[in-house]
This record gives C-alpha cells, structure tokens and sequence, in this order.
C-alpha cells in the first residue's frame, strides 16, 4: 500500500486528502479535510489573488503540511484550478504555497481538471456504468465531463462558478428576480459553447460532484445533519433541484445559515451554486443527478498511484 496526500486548491476551499491505496482503482481515506478560504474572492473582478485571500490559504496549508508530515505520506500532489489560473499574480501564489510546502503547486488546464474530477468523481460509486456527464461546480468554474468506462470522452471548462455568479450577479439579500435572471443567462451561455465540445444531452445519467450538489442534495432529503455517507450516490430528481432552489434564492442569508447541513462558507454561495445545477439539468434534459462525494480531490490522490 501507498500512502498519498492529494490538495485542491480551488476558488472557494481548499481541501486535503490522505489515503492508502495499491492501484489507481481505489483509496482507503485515511484524513479528509476542508476549509474555506475563498481563495478567489474578487479575481472576476480585480483579475489578482488577493493579500487576505493568500493569507487565509497559506494559513491553511501550514496545518495541511503539519498533518502530511505526522501521516507517513510518500506522495503529495497539489492542484490549483480556476482562480488561480485567471489570476495576473499567481506566481505569488506558487511561492508562498513551495515555502509553505515544499512542493509546486499545479495549475492545471480546464482539460486536466475536467479528466481529474472524472476519475473521482466516478471510482466507488454504484451508478457509474453506462455513458457519463459528470458535472464539477466550484467557485470559479464549472466542468463538464462526458465519459464511460474507458475514460474521458469529452470535457469543458466553464467560467460559471457559486463564488463568480454570486460576486457578479446576486447582490441582494435575497436576490431579485432580475439577478437571478443575469446567473441563468451566464450559464446558458457558458452552456452553448460547451455543446460544441461536449454531447451533453447524449448520457445515459447525469452525476454532479463538489460542495452545491451535495447540499442540494442533503436539502432535498431533509436531513437533519449533513452526513456524507448518506448523500453519496443519492439521486435527486430534477424537480426536487428546482424546488431547493427556488428555496434557497428566495431565502435570507440569516436563513440560509440556519439549514442544518450548510456549511458557514457555503451560506451566501449556495444559491448561485443551485441555479448553475439547475440550469445544467434543464439543458442537458436531465431528469435526475447522481450526487457523488468523491470528485476533483480524489481524483488528484488516485493519479498518485497510476
């Protein structure tokens, strides 16, 4: 067995994985970790990392890299995806994450990320025969993924994301119809150009990945404390993702906050994360997601071992 430690780093947390595995067919968790650090808080905007927002992933790191030190890890690789690939300083970036690690961090294409979050997002999870379109909605961007049992067959990269929608879009609290209508517009957009690289209406199920899915889902199914093992491999049916999130966009922060399964750094992202699912569903005629708690994160440990 190979103990591996696997970091993403995206736009709104930045996770840690370590786990055993023998082959690039299965992990055994050893630790999983989050925080949100909103790493890309005003990159839409501004096109730089912030100093807070550097600071809050560095003080992240200092822990991770303590946890990796103490577990025995013999790999580590670390992933950097959509804020930072649009930022103008992220070589600041990669020199505050080698001190505070040791190691490089990647910042990979949309192509890498999309093939990444695939290999997670479907190892161990039951519904995964068929023809897949994986859907990976972070912060900054969103992955489409068409795939089957050989792999990835097509993917793109959209720059639709809970923390950019929100940030350009949804300034209320709650948001006005017209908002509301902006993040809708942006993602069919974004949408249209993906169907000129991705068949998104040709799979036989539909699987959503990362943070909004799985709270969508944990909401769906109104549980009463968010529990991963309950919520991966969950179906949720497509009018049960329109109801949560008329829900949630039509809810106070304050309201929001009080959902028992929500984590505090999901509180005033959530809404723009459920439109992006929703609108997703409704154009790829999807009648239900797949939701699934292994995704980019695992991913990234998985390649350690091929």
């Amino acid at each position: 067995m190979t103990r591996v430690a696997g970091i993403d780093c995206g736009t709104n947390s930045i996770r840690l994985l370590i786990a055993d595995g023998s082959d690039a067919a299965a992990l055994v968790d050893v630790h999983r970790e989050m925080r949100i650090v909103r790493l890309g808080q005003g990159v839409d905007r501004t096109g730089r990392l912030a100093d807070d927002a550097l600071e809050r992933t560095r003080l992240a790191l200092v822990d991770y890299a303590a946890t990796i030190d103490g577990s025995g890890v013999q790999r580590v690789r670390m992933v950097a995806t959509s804020a930072t690939r649009d930022a103008a300083n992220r070589d600041d970036f990669v020199a505050m994450v080698h001190r505070t690690l040791g190691a490089e961090p990647e910042v990979i294409s949309g192509a890498e990320e999309a093939r990444l979050s695939f290999a997670g997002a479907v190892a161990g999870l039951p519904q995964a025969d068929g023809r897949l379109l994986v859907a990976d909605i972070g912060g900054g961007s969103t992955e489409l993924v068409l795939g089957d049992g050989g792999g990835v067959l097509a993917s793109y990269s959209m720059d639709v994301g809970c923390v950019r929608m929100t940030e350009r879009h949804l300034h209320d609290d709650p948001p006005t119809s017209e908002q509301v209508e902006r993040v809708v517009a942006d993602v069919r957009a974004a949408i249209a150009h993906a169907r000129r690289a991705v068949d998104i209406t040709s799979a036989d199920r539909f699987v959503g990945v990362a943070g909004t899915v799985t709270t969508v889902a944990a909401i769906a199914m109104g549980l009463d404390a968010y529990e991963a093992d309950i919520i991966h491999g969950s179906v949720v049916s497509a009018a049960a993702v329109d109801d949560v999130t008329r829900r949630l966009i039509a809810m106070t922060h304050a309201q929001r906050a009080e959902l028992p399964v929500m984590h505090p750094g999901r509180v005033d992202v959530i809404g723009a994360g459920a439109l992006v699912l929703r609108t997703i569903m409704a154009e790829a005629g999807a009648s239900e997601v797949i939701a699934s708690e292994h995704d980019i994160l695992d991913g990234i440990a998985l390649s350690l071992l091929s």
